[in-house]
């Protein structure tokens, strides 16, 4: 299959609140969803490797979450607004898909399954349940860098202080321009993204109404709390199985996915 086969056909949707969400398909096979996390869209983040790697067996389906790339950005937000997202696309997908969500993507594809959104199974990669520790409002201090136009800070803002990264990255990433100039450009969605998380706690209970055969995997490079997310999420969730990636941190490979999604879902 060509590159551009596989990247150069845009679809959209129109989700239930009149919001245009963007969105690629490519291969043949049954279909697979594709939820993306904090700053990844269709043109930056992994979804189109990985749905160039299922496209021989499965047809993937990937999209701008809205306020991203090609897609809508209909205010004021709200986390049910992305389920109703999520549920639009498999829908264009026939109505009967496998899901894949991975870090605040695993987030929403979770909410959407405990929202009773149809899905044939769920497989999820490190949902960032991490628990963040301090009194900081996340939502509050993203919105007030934003509404002060400062868009690096919240993306730093979020790389160290949510994510846990070392200082020096934000720093490193201005170096490299086109990254940088990316990953601003989609820094209005990072308060969308700590909502969806709502205080990055495990949400138990929820979870727990979950009745979509699910599976949750985590890297064996993880954080210690991240790994506790991921074990925290498989024991909420009945009848789930958890898989551990080996070699794998938050940004996981996908040839690493790839064997675990084809045994969960064939």
């Amino acid at each position: 299959m060509s590159q551009d086969t596989i990247t150069r056909t845009t679809h959209t949707i129109t989700s239930s609140d009149g919001t245009t969400i963007a969105y690629e398909k490519t291969g043949t096979g049954p279909a697979v969803v594709i939820v993306d996390g904090a700053l990844c869209y269709r043109e930056f983040g992994p979804a189109r490797a990985l749905a160039e790697a299922l496209a021989p067996n499965y047809t993937a389906y990937f999209y701008d979450r809205r306020g991203r790339g090609e897609s809508g950005d209909t205010q004021p937000y709200a986390v049910q607004r992305e389920i109703e997202d999520l549920a639009a696309i498999i829908a264009a997908a026939g109505g009967d898909a496998y899901v894949f969500g991975q870090s605040s993507g695993a987030g929403i594809a979770l909410e959407a399954a405990a929202s009773g959104v149809r899905m044939r199974k769920l497989a999820v990669y490190e949902a960032p349940y991490v628990g963040l520790a301090g009194d900081v409002d996340h939502v509050a201090k993203l919105q007030s860098y934003l509404t002060d136009d400062k868009r690096g800070a919240a993306v730093g803002h979020f790389m160290v202080k949510m994510v846990g990264a070392p200082a020096f990255v934000p720093l490193m990433m201005r170096l490299m321009p086109k990254v940088w100039k990316q990953l601003r450009g989609v820094a209005h969605t990072l308060p969308n993204d700590a909502m969806v998380m709502d205080g990055f706690n495990v949400p138990t209970a929820r979870l727990g109404t979950i009745t979509v055969p699910t599976l949750v995997m985590g890297g064996s490079k993880g954080a210690e709390n991240m790994k506790a997310a991921v074990r925290g999420v498989a024991e909420a969730v009945p009848g789930s199985q958890q898989r551990t990636l080996d070699g794998q941190t938050h940004q996981v490979s996908e040839q690493a996915l790839l064997p675990e999604l084809r045994e969960f879902f064939r």
